[in-house]
């Protein structure tokens, strides 16, 4: 049955959906007809729909142009319909494609997907070719999207993405039709095997490759354990919050669904040809044949299935001239040393069992190295009695499913690896582990020696689930995943993720914060416990935040720590909350609650280079930009500077910090200068950790950091393996050292108020709101409580990681009377935040080491 789509589809695939060749007598380029179960589910729809097909034409052509023939005018292929107007070839020079393709896809992906991690490689100039290749894709993408959209002005395009050769490109798509306003649909389809974690964590941009997959709305893989295998993967690599049940994955603000899809065949087409095809020649009517097809790759278990029929002939030597079996073996990568080998031992293999075994009437091995006409491959399916499908590992095998639909007579018996995909749902078939080779001859025995009415029973059953789960069924179903079927045809829509409650946290929290856990909260503030504003002064915090920290503040072993890029006085005044730590300028400057105060020096060069700095800036000042003060740095602000003209400000801006000699350091819309020292907010958080709880305070405590920008992720890598820690981003792509991701300031508000409720049975502190255990930062000493229970850690962790300071690191410390001495002593700057202390501070003879 014909299946409809309500959107037009815009398939994006490695490959056209036929192949391009020239006619030997004219010397033009023809189409070439693809047999695969793809293009004949798909070609259809693409065509009904008026959509338009991506991909690239396999050929390299000098000019870099390639004109797509018209189908023959009797072609009764399922491309036969899609005129060359609906195909946007792809063209890219030959060494960057070979580098995508050979270099990154087949070297990497492919063995790495298939769980062969030793025969992976990892190069970088590779990885770069598969990103520049998918941005190209990308850029037709959008070019074939705005031809839908001026054609059908409302329609909503359907953009399908397939295979591991299409796994970056979702979002430069996404992004550029935001961009443009154009509304799309997307979804994205793997072909072959979703690893464990533990295979693609090996991958270094694995961060890089699951976001790039997360771009689309839906996604589709196989089965099911592809699926949890993404699902685990998003949640432990990037932190995102996850349904396990419902298979949703929360992401950028999105909710993308994640759905099992057993890709199937035309069933109906592969019974004809069975029903037609000539038969197949035997050496004698009794001889029985077993069966294997498949290209000839590592991943298909070639060797291991020849050296099992070797054991099979071995223990039943009465099968002797009565059992063969016929190999076929579609050539692949033949210019790639690995398949060159695999080939060589392949025919030095079945050369040596056929030399030791055969017959002057049989040989027990036939070889078919090259390619088979469906017709003859349904007259293989057909008459054989058994069909080995074997593979070491395998995305779904549709081999199998063709040799199911095309017993049309005598029944044959299917032998089938649990590790093919198609091994989930075919339980009819013999299962047989490919690795043991004893158990595979005995399997093979068993098939061949199959009573006629099992036989007849098992098989019934697979057509039965195949002539129903054809490829329009698999299609059917993908369409309801991304809502583009028609009414009458819908199931239920696709799931989503509730917001972001406080019971969320027990999958975050629930093992590492108990009602008896010592808990150490280090927060951002801009971004974190206030949502960003365009002007830092408008940036405030909820009253809702700020009255759980105050409550917190007041919890017996609750010690909370603001560290804020601000300067110390300016987010002082912010959170306003007495009895926490606060940390000013990424940590530069630390005061604690009974006014203990740290101070990191900095180089006097530094000093007067930034007096400078202030002073050039000051010409760029234009247009709602500004310059902010925070003691020890500044910030340079342009959020309010109008679009039009912030990159002639901001490239200005960028010239001065430049001349002056300072380093950049980018943030929200604004660039910040800050001392040239091994200092940053990690530091700051393990000096802070180490001064209130002892040098084994991850022994301790149960640590909990959330930020959201850059800056942050200098205390998100100090902390790792020894802290919970949270990024709060929206709406982008990045890559974190988190552990986990919160989409907004309220997810924040959302996690303190479930630490409060876990850790709310303790009691409050006294009326006055100072905290009793509160310590100095000048002293070392273990200010632990005598026996505190060691809460479990979120990972692996370093009892050696503490932090050890440089013996000739200089700090400054007072207390609170003298800090507010220094700050009337300096001078005031030209242009600052009317909360930011003055500039850099002076020498004092108050400086001692630590």
């Amino acid at each position: 049955m014909r299946v409809h789509s309500t959107s037009p589809m815009v398939v994006v695939a490695n490959r056209l959906p036929f192949m391009l060749g020239k006619d030997p007598d004219t010397g033009k380029l023809i189409r070439k007809q693809c047999a695969g179960g793809l293009v004949t589910a798909v070609a259809p729809v693409v065509v009904e729909t008026g959509g338009l097909w991506v991909g690239w034409s396999g050929l390299h052509l000098e000019d870099q142009t390639v004109e797509i023939p018209e189908s023959d005018p009797n072609d009764k292929s399922p491309t036969a319909g899609l005129k060359s107007s609906q195909v946007i070839s792809v063209t890219v020079p030959r060494k960057q494609f070979d580098d995508y393709y050979n270099g990154c896809c087949n070297a990497t992906f492919w063995p790495l997907f298939h769980s062969m991690p030793d025969r992976a490689l990892f190069e970088a100039d590779k990885w770069e070719a598969y990103r520049q290749v998918n941005a190209e894709f990308a850029r037709l993408t959008v070019e074939a999207v705005k031809r839908l959209h001026e054609e059908n002005p409302g329609s909503v395009p359907l953009v399908w993405l397939h295979d591991y050769h299409m796994m970056l490109a979702a979002n430069t798509i996404r992004e550029k039709c935001d961009e443009l306003n154009l509304p799309i649909k997307m979804a994205f389809f793997l072909h072959i095997p979703f690893p464990s974690w533990d295979m693609v964590r090996l991958f270094p941009w694995d961060d890089e490759l699951l976001q790039g997959i997360l771009g689309c709305d839906s996604i589709g893989f196989h089965i099911e354990d592809y699926c949890l295998n993404f699902i685990d993967c998003c949640q432990r690599r990037l932190g995102c919050r996850v349904d396990r049940q419902q298979m949703l994955v929360e992401h950028n603000n999105r909710t993308i669904s994640i759905h099992p899809l057993p890709i199937s065949i035309p069933y109906d087409r592969f019974v004809q040809l069975a029903e037609k095809a000539p038969q197949v020649v035997k050496n004698n009517q009794q001889e029985q044949v077993l069966l294997g097809v498949d290209r000839l790759d590592y991943t298909k278990g070639l060797v291991h299935r020849i050296k099992a029929f070797e054991t099979l002939l071995h223990k039943h030597p009465e099968l002797t001239e009565h059992v063969s079996f016929l190999q076929v073996a579609v050539p692949s990568r033949t210019d790639v040393k690995v398949y060159q080998e695999l080939k060589e031992e392949l025919d030095q293999l079945i050369g040596r069992i056929n030399g030791q075994f055969s017959t002057p009437n049989w040989s027990p091995i036939r070889y078919i190295y090259g390619c088979v006409s469906q017709d003859q491959l349904a007259a293989f399916y057909r008459d054989s009695s058994v069909a080995v499908v074997t593979p070491l590992r395998d995305g779904m095998n549709l081999v199998a499913k063709e040799f199911v639909a095309c017993q049309v007579g005598e029944p044959g018996v299917l032998l089938l690896s649990p590790f093919a995909g198609a091994g989930s749902t075919m339980h009819e078939a013999l299962h047989v582990n490919p690795y043991e080779t004893n158990e595979f001859a005995d399997t093979i025995y068993r098939a061949l020696t199959m009573p006629k009415d099992e036989r007849e029973m098992r098989m019934k059953q697979l057509r039965r689930r195949e002539r129903e789960h054809d490829v329009n069924f698999w299609l059917r179903n993908f369409l309801n995943t991304v809502d583009c079927l028609s009414d009458d045809e819908k199931s239920r829509p696709p799931g989503r993720l509730l917001p972001l409650r406080e019971e969320a946290f027990n999958q975050f929290l629930g093992s590492y914060v108990t009602d008896s856990t010592r808990l150490a909260l280090l927060l951002d503030y801009d971004g974190t416990l206030a949502p960003i504003a365009p002007h830092p002064d408008l940036a405030q915090m909820p009253q809702e935040t700020r009255r759980v920290l105050e409550r917190l503040a007041r919890m017996p072993d609750v010690n909370i720590a603001i560290i804020s890029g601000r300067s110390l006085e300016n987010v002082r005044s912010m959170v306003g909350i007495e009895g926490i730590t606060y940390a000013g300028n990424h940590g530069f400057e630390i005061v604690h609650p009974d006014g203990t105060m740290f101070m990191h020096p900095v180089p006097h060069e530094y000093e007067t280079q930034l007096e400078t700095l202030k002073e050039r800036l000051q010409e760029v000042c234009t247009d709602g930009a500004w310059v902010e003060n925070k003691g020890t740095g500044i910030t340079f602000h342009y959020r309010e500077v109008p679009a039009s003209k912030q990159e002639a400000l901001t490239t200005r801006a960028q010239e001065l910090f430049k001349e002056v000699g300072i380093t950049i350091h980018y943030s929200h819309r604004a660039y910040e200068a800050r001392p040239p020292v091994t200092w940053n907010k990690g530091r700051a958080a393990l000096y802070i950790l180490r001064g209130l709880f002892g040098l084994d305070w991850c022994e301790r405590v149960s640590t909990i950091f959330a930020g959201d920008d850059k800056t942050d992720e200098d205390a998100m890598r100090a902390l790792e393996g020894m802290a919970i820690t949270f990024r709060i981003t929206k709406s982008q792509n990045l890559r974190t050292a988190a552990t986990h991701r919160l989409p907004s300031t309220d997810a924040v508000l959302s996690m303190l108020k479930w630490i409060e409720r876990r850790l709310g049975s303790r009691a409050p502190m006294g009326t006055n709101g100072i905290r009793s255990r509160t310590a100095s930062m000048s002293s070392t000493g273990n200010r632990s409580p005598t026996h505190t229970p060691t809460p479990s850690s979120p990972k692996s962790i370093s009892r050696t990681n503490s932090l050890n300071m440089e013996p000739n690191k200089q700090v400054m410390m007072m207390n609170e009377t003298m800090y507010q001495q220094y700050l009337a002593n300096r001078s005031s700057p030209s242009r600052t935040n009317s909360n930011s202390p003055p500039n850099s501070p002076a020498r004092s003879p108050t400086r001692s080491t630590v």
